[in-house]
């Protein structure tokens, strides 16, 4: 299975100390150049680069067609780094990404890709058995103030036969 991911699950996974455990589901993620500019060089010192960059099994490609790139990130109106992954997919004939921004999955979705969001890997993780306290770690994850909804986490706990937080 062909996986490309987006630096907002990389980063969030990362901040959660949950970035090697996806390692278990996806035993190779690739990542356009343009991600890994943002999570590592840009993001230097930040949570994820250091993870990111020393993760043998997050492989970085660059975008063959960088005038498509150019032209759907004008068209879409999506972040170089969500339409790269967007891009990279096509090119890698992948199935799977791993995105969370609402626009870019929905535009992945017209192209027939799975998408995984921050909260669909935890689950996958908490159902494998690699995290225990699902809760615990969406507390964790709205104490970091990222930007997941509260609404979506009691959702996930509520799917999983958990109470809300």
């Amino acid at each position: 299975m062909i996986v490309v991911s987006d630096s907002s699950p990389l980063i969030t996974l990362s901040r959660a100390g949950c970035l090697d455990l996806v390692r278990g589901l996806f035993p190779l993620i690739h990542i356009p150049t343009e991600v890994y500019n943002e999570v590592v060089i840009a993001g230097a010192g930040l949570p994820g680069a250091r993870e990111v960059a020393q993760a043998s099994w997050i492989r970085v490609i660059q975008v063959d067609d960088a005038k498509a790139l150019r032209t759907a990130i004008e068209e879409t109106g999506l972040g170089a780094g969500e339409m790269g992954v967007i891009q990279l997919a096509r090119e890698l004939g992948a199935h799977v990404v791993l995105i969370d921004e609402r626009k870019a999955r929905r535009y992945a979705e017209e192209d027939y890709l799975i998408c995984f969001g921050c909260v669909g890997i935890l689950e996958m993780l908490y159902q494998n058995g690699s995290v225990t306290d699902l809760p615990e770690l969406y507390r964790l994850l709205l104490e970091m103030d990222f930007r997941i909804d509260a609404k979506t986490l009691r959702s996930s706990l509520q799917k999983l036969g958990f109470k809300a937080l």
